[in-house]
């Protein structure tokens, strides 16, 4: 084993190459058919082939490679790969094609999460409901600060109680998704540099609706926090 390895540990070795290897094949660095060696990922990232394997596996898992025999490890076509896993999300929104990536999954949010909003105004229990009321006001009291890392940490937690409170497991299973695009919106600067007030009243509002079992306006509030972050998308970014 390389004396790096010796140091760093294969796990985190592993970590590391699939940092690097993944953001370069999610955004076009190594184009859909491209061919990986082996041999050449090892001098490259100077580790072993155990390390390298392992990265590979975990990207045959996201289906953005594929490996043969005689062949090598290629580069899986874009309409293959996972794109609902949250790495995958992650290295996209950090490449070239953010734009375009931000956009698809706000449409797929206002596709979805208004009726989340919708089924958890019947089936929230009262523990999600107070979950989501604190949250909002952690929103406002961050949103006033001017906090937008603490505005996202609540944002993210709001919008998973409402797919979880949903009692639909497959909205569910979405939380990881709205996660990484609301963080990706941050981190890139692809909203306003303070919350906007509007959405942050919008997030109160879906609370009560929900506590008040009120499906029809849980869903009419969350479509327009939804809309609205398309629209704030378009002024950013046009």
């Amino acid at each position: 084993m390389p004396q790096q390895e010796a140091r760093q540990g294969e796990g985190g070795l592993h970590a590391r190459v699939l940092a690097e290897l993944g953001p370069a094949i999610a955004s076009g660095e190594y184009p859909p058919g491209t061919v990986l060696r082996i041999d050449e990922l090892e001098q490259r990232y100077g580790v072993s082939r155990t390390v390298v394997r392992e990265a590979v596996r975990v990207l045959e898992a996201m289906h953005l490679v594929e490996t043969r025999r005689r062949v090598g490890i290629t580069v899986r076509r874009t309409e293959e790969w996972n794109v609902f896993d949250p790495a995958v999300i992650r290295w996209r929104l950090a490449g070239p094609d953010r734009l375009r990536q931000v956009r698809s999954l706000t449409m797929l949010r206002t596709a979805v999460e208004p009726v989340a909003a919708s089924l958890a105004a019947v089936a929230a229990d009262p523990g999600q409901c107070r979950r989501l009321t604190a949250l909002a006001a952690e929103m406002a009291a961050a949103g006033r600060a001017g906090d937008l890392q603490e505005y996202l940490v609540h944002d993210v937690a709001f919008h998973r109680v409402v797919l979880e409170a949903s009692g639909n497991e497959m909205f569910a299973r979405l939380g990881d998704v709205v996660a990484e695009v609301l963080t990706g919106r941050t981190e890139h600067h692809l909203m306003f540099s303070a919350p906007d007030p509007a959405a942050v009243t919008l997030h109160v509002q879906v609370a009560e609706a929900v506590r008040a079992q009120d499906a029809e306006a849980a869903e009419r509030l969350m479509r327009e926090i939804c809309v609205g972050a398309l629209r704030e998308l378009d002024i950013l970014a046009p």
